[in-house]
């Protein structure tokens, strides 16, 4: 059964899953399968985990969660399930495997040219602030960071939501300068890398680039890491490139510590 129905005269399957998708009927019907099952609290964990397997190799995947009935709420439900364990800071491994299950598909919508406006103009990335926000150094929590980082990556081409992006990133790096994590630096580093691509975002990093990313301050971390410390220097050689400040560009000051 096709979640989407069969719409404006299209068989079931074709618009999202059809044959040039590569799965094969019975893939298709699995796939639809499980993303009904979002829709009950029941049978949602297991399908959470079935689809996140797949994100990878079903193409059209993003714009058929987006558009099915009922699927984004679920998904969401899933993350704000996870709040109370926050603070106190509860969170189970089994808790931060199954939400960051959800951020996953969620980061597939994110990532989509058909689903990524759409994503972005219903303020989706709000609900993974308290996320990033969080300063447990254990490893459910580590992960949930790193997932919810990961759904934030998916967006930093998209320059609407620059400023909130930026902000998030910039109290990451301050937290980060006071309990180092070399898996977490190197996925905020990505961010502010791929952030570099845009020539607007390059302007306005120019003026709200951590110094702490420009210092020394994390170079013992980095030691060992030539990848990462490989991604910092491109970035703030992007940073270095001329280029004309836009004065529409507004950066909102990063909160003291």
């Amino acid at each position: 059964m096709n979640p989407l129905g069969n719409t404006q005269g299209t068989a079931p399957g074709q618009r999202f899953l059809g044959t040039g998708s590569g799965i094969t009927s019975a893939e298709r019907d699995k796939i639809y399968q499980w993303i009904i099952e979002l829709a009950n609290p029941e049978t949602r964990e297991n399908a959470l985990l079935e689809l996140s397997k797949k994100r990878e190799s079903v193409p059209d995947l993003a714009p058929l969660l987006w558009n099915s009935f009922g699927t984004i709420a679920a998904l969401l439900q899933e993350i704000i399930n996870i709040y109370p364990a926050i603070n106190p800071a509860t969170l189970t491994a089994h808790q931060s495997n199954r939400v960051c299950n959800a951020l996953a598909l969620l980061q597939c919508v994110a990532s989509h040219p058909e689903t990524r406006s759409q994503f972005l103009a219903a303020h989706i990335p709000l609900y993974l602030y308290p996320f990033l926000q969080t300063v447990s150094k254990t490893r459910p929590f580590e992960y949930l960071r790193l997932t919810s980082l990961g759904v934030i990556g998916a967006l930093v081409k998209t320059y609407e939501r620059f400023s909130h992006v930026a902000m998030i990133l910039g109290k990451m790096v301050i937290a980060l300068a006071k309990e180092q994590s070399a898996r977490l630096l190197k996925h905020v580093i990505r961010c502010y890398l791929r952030l570099s691509d845009n020539p607007r975002a390059r302007e306005a990093l120019r003026q709200c680039l951590p110094d702490q990313l420009q210092d020394q301050t994390f170079a013992a971390c980095l030691k060992d890491d030539k990848s990462t410390k490989h991604w910092l220097q491109q970035l703030l050689a992007n940073l270095e490139s001329t280029a004309a400040a836009d004065p529409r560009i507004a950066i909102p000051p990063l909160p003291s510590q």
